[in-house]
């Protein structure tokens, strides 16, 4: 069986456009709350466990090692 965790990438509003930006941060529901950011469902993608880091955020450098599994 897959090992694959929830996670949700972080978008910070950009104050001259008042668009979401992605702040180059994807990590757990639980990092995200503790963090104080707001979850939004749509930005919900899937990750192997094994790419998060010990704050539950997505470790970049292990991501861009391997294949993305989101067609899995």
């Amino acid at each position: 069986m897959l090992n694959f965790a929830e996670v949700f990438d972080v978008f910070e509003i950009d104050p001259t456009t008042g668009h979401a930006v992605w702040s180059g941060l994807t990590g757990t529901r639980t990092a995200l709350r503790r963090d104080g950011y707001t979850i939004d469902p749509k930005a919900l993608a899937y990750c192997p466990r094994q790419w998060l880091d010990e704050r539950g955020y997505v470790d970049a450098e292990l991501a861009r090692k391997h294949p993305r599994p989101w067609g899995i």
